[in-house]
């Protein structure tokens, strides 16, 4: 492990009073050239005054003894290892080019598997855990369409719409990258667990979290960032206002990614009539429709791409 490696790791695991520094925060530093001086103390100028003050706060503490710092990191790398996962840093050529650009990226990831550089054309399908028959054939349908045009499907790992998009994804014959909202030695739900070991062989399981990180409260919102940043865009097939799709779409277009809303979930949700009057998504009724937007020509016949997806 490198220094500038040690340095983000160590900057992760500082706590004092149980409150941690911002992750986002450290890896734009890093990124942006500023490790060394977030490591001497000093907060980039670039970051808002209240981010810097409380971030300014925690390090002037946390930096006199790093011992407890040290120790979680040499704990958490043995985890890591033992589950056999990669540790990649945004200092590293290997991060995601997609996600490096995001303001709320993260600073590491543990993958299992492999990120290619054919991934950064990706687009996540997502969608709730409750999703109707009529949904899941939705997002059988599209996620197996754009593969069938080389594009990598991005999702979850959660029941419903996103253990459907990865399935048919592998199916397909194709690639598809699974975010997860625990750490890499941790499988959630647990009976995703053998898609889990083949989406490693097709494609990547990647988590922004300690490896030894349980599931919880702030983790799927955190995981959401990041299956949105490592993507072009997000299509979302159905979702109430309450779910964590919905979160992602507006993750999305706040990236500045395309937001893609199935022409059905748009006539049944206000949320989604909401973001597509306001010009932050678009409907869409056919694959053809993403692959426009993503300037993928199709490589097979128009029928294989432009049947409607609301069809059930």
């Amino acid at each position: 492990m490198n220094e500038a490696t040690r340095r983000i790791l160590t900057l992760c695991a500082i706590r004092i009073d149980g409150q941690s520094l911002d992750w986002s925060l450290i890896a734009r530093a890093a990124r942006d050239g500023h490790l060394d001086e977030l490591w001497d103390g000093h907060v980039p100028a670039r970051e808002t005054t209240q981010a810097r003050a409380a971030a300014t706060a925690i390090l002037h503490a946390g930096l006199r003894s790093l011992d407890e710092p040290h120790a979680r990191v040499t704990v958490e790398l043995d985890a890591g290892r033992r589950a056999g996962a990669r540790l990649i840093t945004v200092l590293d050529e290997d991060y995601p080019s997609n996600l490096r650009l995001v303001p709320d990226l993260p600073p590491f990831l543990f993958v299992l598997g492999r990120h290619h550089a054919t991934d950064e054309r990706a687009v996540a399908v997502v969608g709730t855990r409750q999703a109707t028959n009529a949904g899941l054939r939705r997002a059988s349908r599209l996620s197996t369409e754009l593969t069938l045009q080389g594009v990598t499907i991005a999702s979850g790992l959660a029941r419903g719409v996103d253990t459907v998009a990865h399935t048919a994804a592998l199916e397909a014959g194709g690639r598809t990258l699974a975010v997860i909202g625990t750490g890499i030695t941790r499988c959630y739900p647990a009976e995703n667990k053998t898609l889990a070991e083949q989406i490693t062989r097709h494609g990547a399981v990647i988590s922004q979290f300690w490896p030894t990180r349980p599931p919880g409260r702030d983790t799927f919102p955190r995981r959401n960032r990041v299956t949105s940043g490592i993507s072009l865009g997000t299509a979302v097939i159905e979702a109430s206002s309450t779910s964590g799709a919905k979160m992602q779409a507006r993750l999305a277009s706040d990236h500045g990614k395309h937001v893609w809303l199935l022409a059905s979930l748009v006539s049944a949700q206000p949320w989604a009539q909401k973001m597509v009057s306001q010009g932050r998504a678009r409907p869409v009724s056919t694959t053809a429709d993403i692959l426009e937007d993503l300037s993928v020509p199709a490589t097979t016949a128009p029928a294989a791409v432009q049947s409607t997806l609301d069809m059930s």
